[in-house]
């Protein structure tokens, strides 16, 4: 992890904590079946962060189906928007901008039309195939769910792309004309048309199915899906990227949104109007798809096409590098108040955490990262403040038991004891929770030791000594140990149910 760090450090002109952040804008303008979006995204290049998002509603694929046609009002509409955001990224001075469309302009009769008056607005759009939707689609599920290995689905307005990741490579792909503007039509036939219809196509593609995988959930019909589900089992946490639910689940949710009304519907956060109507579609094709893939496990990913893209464009070693600690470094240089203080707390406490596996030792370095950004919040409610960035920040590569964990250990560092924090203790196992605690009241002694500064902590050691906490500390230091730092000492100490000396 340390070397990670330093290559992050390495490239900190990226950054957004460097002073020439803005240079490093870039841009997606995603031309969709159903939308036409903006995001603008600045900061590390390997998890950059959303500087704006903008989306327009156009369905350009709407008539498809019935007219192999984008109808003159859609595209009247499509090409205001790309106008529009072409105009924003010259004004937010985005160096790079890449202008993407799918399968409506791919698909369309007219879609040469929509291609020549975008390039008068100044736009050159990629017009991207299938393989490459189902290419991109993928590695937005692997740059945000690293180690991410099964199938995955990007349901959009004009077509679903299926796409086998494993080993951190996207392998088979293919494209099928399923998107939801298109299913309507295709289940008006009949009960069971969509199911004939959909395992004739994986036939004739030649798809070979591995029974038990993962099913990966991208395109926001899907996530609006998830996130009614989120909303029916009242899950604890609102962050659909994640979310898992089994596969049987997927039919269960066909029989429910076909008789919940559409105004219960309009009601899930951040569900918008025009999703609504697409649900019952979205939920009969999951249910159809996981069977018969025989999926295991449905997985949401709010990472799709637009971050595949991104990542496509990396290098390999930067690629490499975790999302989450890459993030939390970001977030904790620039909201602390000494540079690399979180990565030298994370050192200084590893001796007392040794049987930590690494996925804890993951979760505990990205508390160390963030171990400062609460310093500014009003004392009172910097707890509460250190398990809000915890549970509802944009991280990613981090599932709902592991933010809870990572919110524990701010709430501990942050002032709130050894009290569970509120809200978290669905989310994780009291074991894991108590484990969180132990770190984030190591983390509040290395923070008042040291001052938040480097000297203290290279000149001390915290460690296990038999069933006691030493602390140990070089002569000319021993002024350091003062009320404060032995009632910190003493709090982890009692937390782990161990005794505590200072040494010298």
């Amino acid at each position: 992890m340390n070397s990670m760090l330093s290559q992050v450090r390495a490239i900190a002109g990226t950054m957004a904590t460097s002073p020439e952040h803005a240079k490093a804008r870039t841009a997606i303008i995603d031309i969709g079946s159903n939308s036409v979006r903006l995001v603008v995204y600045d900061g590390p290049r390997r998890i950059p962060f959303i500087l704006f998002n903008e989306k327009v509603m156009a369905g350009l694929g709407a008539s498809l189906g019935k007219t192999g046609q984008i109808e003159p009002d859609a595209m009247e509409r499509g090409l205001r928007a790309v106008g529009r955001f072409a105009h924003l990224c010259r004004e937010m001075d985005v160096r790079e901008v890449r202008c993407v469309a799918t399968a409506a302009v791919r698909d369309a009769a007219n879609g040469d039309e929509f291609l020549r008056r975008a390039k008068a607005i100044g736009l050159n759009v990629e017009l991207l195939s299938g393989a490459q939707e189902a290419i991109a689609a993928a590695y937005g599920v692997l740059s945000g769910i690293p180690g991410a290995d099964g199938i995955v689905g990007d349901l959009g307005g004009g077509s679903l792309e299926l796409a086998r990741i494993r080993d951190g490579a996207v392998h088979e792909t293919i494209s099928l004309p399923l998107g939801v503007l298109r299913l309507p039509q295709i289940r008006a036939k009949g009960p069971g048309v969509l199911e004939r219809q959909v395992k004739k196509m994986l036939a004739k593609a030649g798809w070979i199915v591995e029974p038990e995988l993962p099913f990966y959930l991208v395109g926001g019909s899907w996530r609006a899906l998830a996130r009614f589900d989120m909303q029916l089992t009242n899950f604890p946490l609102p962050v659909v990227h994640q979310y898992a639910m089994p596969a049987s689940r997927a039919e269960q949710l066909t029989r429910i949104v076909s008789h919940v009304g559409r105004a219960r519907l309009k009601d899930i956060p951040s569900m918008t109007g025009p999703r609504v109507p697409t649900l019952p579609d979205a939920a009969a094709l999951l249910s159809v798809i996981v069977r018969q893939l025989k999926s295991r496990d449905l997985i949401v990913s709010a990472y799709g096409l637009r971050e595949g893209l991104l990542f496509e464009d990396l290098p390999p070693d930067i690629r490499a590098h975790d999302p989450l600690l890459v993030a939390a470094e970001a977030e904790g240089e620039a909201q602390g108040r000494f540079a690399g203080h979180g990565d030298m707390i994370d050192r200084w406490i590893a001796p007392v955490f040794q049987d930590d596996d690494p996925a804890c030792r993951r979760i505990r370095r990205a508390a160390c990262l963030l171990a400062d950004v609460g310093w500014r919040a009003n004392p009172d409610f910097r707890a509460e403040r250190g398990v809000e960035i915890a549970l509802h920040s944009n991280w990613v590569g981090i599932t709902a038991p592991e933010r809870a964990m990572l919110a524990q250990a701010l709430h501990s560092n942050f002032g709130g004891g050894a009290a569970i924090a509120p809200s978290i203790e669905g989310l994780a196992s009291p074991a894991a929770l108590k484990r969180a605690t132990l770190w984030g009241l190591a983390i509040r002694l290395g923070q008042r030791l040291s001052g938040g500064v480097e000297g203290p902590l290279l000149g001390s050691k915290l460690e296990m000594a038999g069933d006691t906490l030493e602390l140990r500390l070089r002569g000319v230091d021993a002024d350091l140990f003062g009320e404060a730092v032995e009632r910190r000492q003493r709090n982890l100490a009692q937390a782990m149910g161990v005794k505590y000396r200072m040494a010298w």
